[in-house]
């Protein structure tokens, strides 16, 4: 075979570490974070927000989540060499050295905060960069390798992007951003165990006590529905408080009713394969549920 040539190679070692660094950041849950912070900010508005505030708001969340997620894989990075899920991860693959991923990380923490600083408010900068530490501290170093409510905990720092993007258009808190961030708390065990059911081996050989690799598959898939008929009250709770209109309550109710449905034949009929449907079925269903909310205070502003 034709080796490459020495060029060729930098070529191709730069493209890895670039393509190294973008894994670091997690883009798939930064898409997801970003899908409950944009229509909270239409909420909060109770229409169209300014492109520009759209923009640097979803910028810096995503700077500060993509810096957050980082952090977690420098820390994470011994178990995710036993974890066959995770073990094409840019620091096991060794693409990327710790210290080069932490300065990383860093930084983007530091540009997320300024960035939001300058370009949005202040206490919009300060919630970003407080999901990271929770994150970091409460979740990674914490509770994820000591206890079975580590998700449940450190579920918040997920949560907090929906204070990010009200704050960012109202400059304060009030109740209905604290019901949201209740939405996305109590939707993350159920959204989570659900995936973790199907790796419940690889957390078990990395002696991380996640629910499903501690508890049976039954015991799991009750606290699974649960969660999830909480959660439906809770998006229910939000209508009055939110003060949404007749698109939000048809799909809260609609979207609700079938997740129950999905959370309920996980438990009579407990498997791998009916927990994927679960999990898959989590993210159309807060994605669904806050476009709801957006296009909800949007119709009825015109």
């Amino acid at each position: 075979m034709t080796s490459l040539s020495p060029a060729l190679q930098g070529v191709s070692t730069r493209g890895a570490k670039i393509r190294g660094y973008v894994a670091l950041t997690k883009p798939r849950i930064i898409e997801l974070l970003l899908v409950t912070t944009l229509p909270t900010m239409f909420v909060a508005r109770r229409g169209i927000p300014s492109i520009g505030l759209m923009a640097a708001t979803l910028v810096g969340g995503a700077l500060a989540a993509g810096g957050a997620n980082a952090i977690n894989m420098v820390v994470d990075r011994d178990i995710d060499r036993v974890m066959r899920r995770t073990q094409g991860r840019p620091l096991v693959t060794e693409v990327l050295t710790p210290t080069a991923a932490m300065v990383f990380a860093v930084t983007l923490e530091v540009v997320a905060f300024a960035e939001l600083w300058t370009s949005v408010n202040l206490l919009s900068a300060v919630l970003a960069v407080s999901a990271t530490a929770f994150y970091v501290f409460v979740y990674t170093l914490w509770l994820k390798r000591t206890s079975t409510q580590n998700i449940v905990i450190g579920g918040a720092a997920g949560a907090v992007p929906v204070l990010v993007g009200w704050t960012s258009v109202t400059g304060h808190l009030s109740w209905a951003p604290v019901v949201l961030f209740a939405m996305v708390f109590i939707w993350t065990p159920p959204h989570f165990w659900a995936l973790a059911i199907r790796y419940r081996d690889d957390y078990r050989a990395a002696h991380v006590p996640m629910l499903p690799a501690v508890a049976s598959m039954r015991f799991t898939a009750a606290r699974i529905l649960a969660y999830t008929v909480v959660l439906v009250a809770v998006s229910l709770v939000f209508g009055v408080v939110g003060h949404m209109g007749p698109i939000y309550w048809v799909v809260a109710a609609v979207t609700g009713a079938l997740f129950c449905v999905h959370a309920t034949r996980l438990l009579l009929a407990p498997s791998p394969k009916v927990a994927m449907r679960v999990f898959h079925f989590s993210i159309s269903y807060l994605a669904v549920l806050f476009c709801a909310m957006a296009v909800d205070v949007v119709l009825r502003a015109h």
